[in-house]
């Protein structure tokens, strides 16, 4: 049986770290793609089968550097592409604005991720080839000062149902997870952003977030992990176009 092979951005920690970890158990050959690339082959040597793995710095910014990796990698064809590299934070329209960083790596760089990858995927013959997108529950609120992050992660959504459209006779299919509160580094520190702008503790900023959760409580990456893993597995021939939420019944759409 011929070991099939995904792309997965982001890959270094939180959920891409997790989403590594859950397809190399399922015997898949990763290859990794990240900025940093020490990180990355610090998470590769974590994997059920560190040997099987590649991984490659690059900046989804930026097409060319996406191109060299994986012709480096020496990859022939792709059975799916995680894309979930992205940054978060805030931005406030000045001389510091953080617009144009943060749509050029969340929106741009995951159009970039696609259209480097999709030679790749057509290139695969065997049955149905997957893209998952990693968006955000941001992408279906407003947060303010978070305009940049909301509208790349809703952007991400647009991308997404016009790309399942497009690639449906190629029979690649292509959907997207909006997750809620994640128990990852970054959500941490947004809680403490949010602490710090109440002049509250972190615990206290917390308590006040996952009250506006029913469950009340935040997902853990693997979970994230395990629902992409159906999405790319090949039982999965119907769904595409679609967007997932995970989100402890945050939001109830």
């Amino acid at each position: 049986m011929v070991t099939q092979t995904i792309v997965v951005t982001g890959a270094g920690t939180g959920i891409g770290l997790a989403i590594a970890k859950v397809l190399a158990e399922s015997d898949y050959a990763l290859i990794l793609l990240g900025r940093d690339g020490a990180r990355l082959d610090s998470a590769r040597l974590t994997l059920h089968h560190p040997d099987r793995h590649q991984c490659f710095s690059c900046d989804i910014r930026k097409k060319e550097t996406l191109r060299e990796a994986l012709a480096k990698s020496q990859v022939t064809a792709l059975h799916a592409v995680v894309v979930n590299a992205g940054i978060g934070g805030e931005n406030q329209a000045g001389a510091n604005d953080r617009w144009q960083e943060i749509i050029d790596t969340n929106l741009t760089g995951s159009y970039h991720t696609v259209q480097e990858c999709l030679p790749y995927l057509k290139k695969n013959s065997d049955g149905f080839r997957k893209i998952v997108f990693i968006s955000s529950i941001l992408a279906r609120l407003g947060v303010p000062g978070y305009s940049a992050y909301c509208a790349s992660k809703a952007g991400i959504l647009g991308l997404m149902r016009s790309l399942a459209n497009e690639l449906t006779r190629d029979k690649i299919l292509v959907n997207a997870l909006c997750p809620g509160w994640v128990n990852t580094d970054m959500a941490h520190e947004g809680l403490q952003a949010f602490a710090d702008f109440l002049k509250i503790s972190k615990t206290e900023a917390e308590q006040q977030a996952m009250s506006q959760v029913p469950l009340g409580k935040m997902s853990e990456p693997h979970e994230i992990a395990r629902l992409v893993q159906f999405l790319i597995s090949d039982a999965q021939t119907s769904i595409t176009g679609q967007t997932l939420d995970i989100n402890n019944g945050g939001l109830m759409p």
